[in-house]
């Protein structure tokens, strides 16, 4: 059988480790990546806009990295629950259709994905970050003179293909180890 789901087999009802965890790390990593390139320029903003002590904003910045990074491990740590039947996620329960271990075929056009995917996003991401932070300080002063709409256009395209590029790597990764474990 190899890494086929067979439809009628037990390696079909596998459905741990739950989908997600790759996905959740890359995206709080890209995520704080941007908030510290990002803090001087918000600092700089908000301090200018509001009253707020520079090192007022920058506690604040560095609560809500803590608070974004204890809600992705809770969440992460909640679908695995679920998956094993500890609780409940609507979320697991609506992906019952991609239980099990990902066929070659579709192995493969992850793997695609993830190398596409990829390439796209390494290729795009300085110009995404700086075109955030460029939109953080139009945002905060509107002032839209600064505007670069071919930069947001490259921005909105690192979104698409890293989130595709993590998707597909989760979607391979957690495929796999499910493989492994229906051994």
């Amino acid at each position: 059988m190899g890494y086929y789901a067979d439809a009628g087999s037990h390696r079909d009802e596998v459905s741990f480790p739950a989908y997600g965890p790759i996905d959740s790390l890359f995206g709080f990593v890209v995520f704080y990546i941007f908030i510290e390139r990002a803090t001087p320029t918000i600092v700089d903003v908000f301090s200018t806009v509001t009253a707020m002590a520079p090192s007022t904003i920058g506690f604040g910045l560095a609560g809500l990295l803590w608070f974004i990074f204890v809600v992705t491990v809770l969440d992460v740590g909640r679908r695995q629950l679920a998956a094993v039947g500890v609780g409940s996620d609507d979320s697991i329960a609506e992906s019952n259709r991609q239980r099990g271990v990902p066929s070659v075929p579709r192995a493969l056009f992850y793997l695609g994905v993830v190398a596409i995917g990829g390439v796209v996003a390494v290729l795009t991401f300085e110009t995404a970050v700086e075109t955030g932070i460029d939109m953080i300080r139009i945002v905060g002063t509107l002032d839209t003179s600064g505007f670069d709409l071919v930069g947001f256009v490259v921005m909105i395209l690192f979104f698409v293909s890293f989130g595709a590029a993590t998707r597909a790597l989760d979607r391979v990764v957690i495929g796999g180890v499910r493989a492994l474990l229906s051994w």
